[in-house]
């Protein structure tokens, strides 16, 4: 009993250090446009997400009972597969965030879940229909609706307030996105928060100290909220500044009507049990609102690093989760193992990010997009302008003579 009373404790522990970095990983969800467009300055935007992530996360049950009873058969299950779980989404957790990609914490979860499930009691162990209907399919559908929403939602915005004074416009704009900003916050607590709740319930019934089906108890509701709530205000820095730079530039307009198509998604997905991707509804919703701005474009060599990191979640953190698994089948001293390489990883990649820090002084920096190849050979081929100094010399390049000019030949002697 002090055996399974000690991996349970590591499994709690475990998933709310988990919980903190889904809270710091989607704090770009809320409030990057936010801070991109200088409605809030950062450290007022991040405090006021992480309060509205507490509140959100009392709201509803309904997709930690999607994580807790629907995705995986709980019998059989033992806590040290929630422990395998929960290494494979901390570790690709903090290996987006250090190249600041906005990539899923719920499918870097579940696809953990998925992995250490699979490991220990074979396929048949997930349940396929849910994971297609509640999780693969939202996925797909999540940034498709909210993008489309948010394009349609910024041309109306556009077209109404074409005939409106500029200054008062952007003022009224910025005002709405602090509240659509809010409600994002309120709708991740409400979704994110559930997934920790979720799998500490599962853990709990698969430890004997909850009985099947149970509902998460208040303490873990409690526990979780606070958890997502203090990553939030630690702020993801590296990731909002590519949510907000990085894919396009936003006005104020642009701005509320991507938070605002994103977070009716995110809330409708919570009502419905889905366990949905707040990233990919954001990110959804920030491209769509940047493609409806005539004028707009979408930096798409951000884009496709970011859907190469969304198609690599599941499978990465699944990988990760199975290996650990396996790795806590040897016993106690495996178990060990795996709790001491979490750490020198987690260690070694925060180190790692103190190279180079991105923080709330300089998050609204450009986020720098790579040249592609056809720019940065146009780039070598084309001369240079007039009176660009070349090289290891003290001359400039010539302008190019004009036809009124006079030719040597025409000059008069």
């Amino acid at each position: 009993m002090e055996g399974i009373s000690l991996i349970l404790a590591i499994v709690v522990v475990t998933a709310l250090a988990f919980d903190f970095t889904n809270g710091f990983h989607d704090t770009a969800n809320a409030m990057a446009t936010t801070i991109s467009t200088g409605a809030l300055r950062p450290k007022v935007a991040v405090a006021m997400s992480a309060v509205l992530n507490l509140v959100g996360a009392f709201l509803s049950v309904e997709v930690a009972n999607t994580i807790s009873k629907g995705l995986v058969d709980e019998s059989g299950i033992r806590p040290e597969v929630i422990f395998a779980a929960l290494v494979g989404a901390i570790l690709w957790n903090l290996l987006t965030w250090l190249v600041g990609l906005p990539s899923s914490s719920s499918h870097a979860l579940m696809g953990g879940l998925i992995g250490a499930t699979v490991a220990s009691a074979g396929v048949g162990a997930v349940h396929g229909d849910v994971l297609v209907t509640k999780v693969l399919i939202p996925a797909i559908a999540a940034p498709l609706v909210a993008g489309i929403a948010a394009m349609l939602a910024t041309r109306l915005t556009y077209t109404l307030g074409r005939k409106a004074d500029g200054k008062a416009s952007a003022k009224g704009y910025r005002a709405g996105q602090i509240a659509s900003a809010g409600l994002v916050s309120l709708a991740h607590g409400t979704n994110d928060a559930q997934k920790t709740m979720g799998i500490i319930t599962l853990a709990l019934v698969a430890g004997g100290t909850l009985a099947p089906d149970s509902d998460p108890p208040l303490w873990v509701i409690l526990s979780a909220g606070i958890a997502i709530a203090l990553g939030t205000y630690l702020g993801g820095w590296r990731i909002i500044r590519t949510m907000g730079k990085g894919l396009t530039d936003l006005q104020p307009q642009q701005g509320f009507a991507a938070q605002t198509s994103a977070a009716t998604v995110i809330l409708a997905s919570s009502h419905l049990g889905f366990s949905l991707s707040t990233t990919h509804s954001v990110s959804g919703a920030v491209m769509g609102a940047g493609l409806g701005r005539k004028g707009g474009v979408v930096r798409w060599s951000t884009a496709t690093r970011m859907f190469v990191a969304w198609g690599l979640t599941l499978p990465a953190a699944a990988l990760v989760g199975a290996i650990a698994e396996w790795v806590t089948g040897f016993g106690p001293w495996g178990t060990a193992v795996v709790a001491v390489f979490l750490v020198v990883s987690s260690a070694a990649i925060w180190k790692i990010s103190r190279r180079e820090v991105v923080d709330h002084t300089n998050v609204n920096d450009e986020a720098g997009e790579p040249a592609g190849v056809v720019t940065a050979a146009m780039a070598a081929v084309t001369p240079p302008p007039a009176g660009t100094p070349v090289d290891g010399l003290t001359a400039t390049i010539p302008a190019q003579k004009t036809a009124s000019e006079p030719t040597p030949s025409q000059a008069t002697v």
